[in-house]
Parts: structure tokens; sequence; C-alpha cells
């Protein structure tokens, strides 16, 4: 079996791979810790399983596991973060992700989720769970940004970090006007009026960590 973990803290890498090895003996574990360096990885050897942080040093946010999905289709990825499941998780299942798991919980809970996804299945949390229990029951009431769809989503985000629409089109492979004709209806769909109000909006909602 192998598997690639995707996380640019070494002392981090270094507990997920206990605990992998701990289960799995005779895994073949590939580090990675940018997202370049996984391209490589997985240009080099079919993985049955990722494990992916979204927070990276050359790519971060949805765009990690956009960017894996598209170069390896074929491997199940498990997203492991730091962000909260309120603000990524919904939307990485949505993109393909087999399962998201934060990091407060990975000691407990990260072989059973890799077990989980391994035989077919998807994992996310039993708090998580209840979240999308209640949205769909209508117990909770869906936020603004729930209404995007997944390019609407990801324009968000990359204009939110301040992000030109020259560089997220070609982050996205679309044509420019493609990608001010999805910042239009974000704005429409957000009720919001400039890219200030815009990138407040991603942080008040706790979708990006900071504007840097």
């Amino acid at each position: 079996m192998n598997i690639l973990l995707l996380e640019d803290h070494p002392i981090f890498r270094v507990g997920v791979r206990q605990l992998v090895q701990q289960r799995w003996p005779t895994v073949t574990i590939r580090e990675a810790g940018t997202l370049a360096q996984a391209m490589v990885a997985v240009h080099e050897l079919l993985f049955d399983l990722a494990v992916v942080d979204l927070n990276l040093p050359d790519t971060s946010g949805i765009e990690v596991l956009s960017k894996m999905l598209r170069a390896s289709p074929a491997t199940k990825v498990l997203v492991l973060s730091l962000n909260s499941e309120s603000a990524y998780a919904q939307r990485s299942l949505q993109m393909g992700a087999a399962g998201y798991l934060t990091k407060d919980r990975a000691a407990s809970d990260l072989v059973a989720a890799m077990e989980r996804i391994l035989a077919g299945g998807r994992y996310i949390s039993s708090s998580f769970a209840e979240q999308l229990a209640d949205q769909i029951s209508g117990a909770r009431k869906a936020v603004l940004h729930e209404q995007l769809s997944i390019q609407e989503y990801r324009v968000l985000i990359q204009l939110a970090k301040g992000l030109a629409v020259g560089v997220i089109a070609d982050s996205m492979r679309l044509s420019p006007k493609t990608v001010s004709t999805y910042r239009t209806r974000v704005m429409e769909k957000l009720l919001l009026g400039s890219n200030i109000e815009l990138a407040h909006y991603c942080l008040t909602h706790e979708l990006i960590d900071s504007l840097v």
C-alpha cells in the first residue's frame, strides 16, 4: 500500500507517519512539504491514499485539494487540516475528498478515518455529520457562501487573499473574463460591493486565516 503525506510541518509528519506505520507496518510512505513536491510524487507513484494539509507554503485552501485531485484522480484524499470543519469540510467533500479530519483529532481518529476511506467509504466526524443533518432538516440556517458553486467558492477565497483576476485565471485554467463573471456572481450572492467587503466576509466566517 502506498500513502502520500502532504504536510509542511516536519514534526507533525513524524507523528502521522508513526500512527500509520503502527497500523500498517509494511506501508510505503512518501512525504511532501509543498504542493510542488507532491506533484512530483504523484507522477512517480500511484498512491492508494493521500493525507493532505490545506495550508502549504506554495498553495493554500481548497486549491491544494483541487490540484491534487486533478493531478491524481485515482488517489483517495483525506484532508487533515487546522481549518475548522465548518469552513472547509463541506466544500472539500463536494470537490471529491474522501474525508475531512481536523488536526486536533488526528491522534485519536486518523487511523479509523484512513481505514474507512481505504475500505471504500467516506469519513467525517460525528459533530460535522450532525451539522449536515441540521442543515438538511432546516434546523440550521445556511450561510450565504454555502449557496456558491465550487468554482465561485474557489474564486471567492482567492479574491479574499488579494490575488488578481489574471492570477486566479491562470491558477484555475480559466479566462480572465470567466473569472470576472464568477466574481460578479459572488458579489451578488453574498450582497457585497467591493473586494474589501469580500475579504472581511471571509475573515468573519473563518474562510481564510488572514489577509497575508
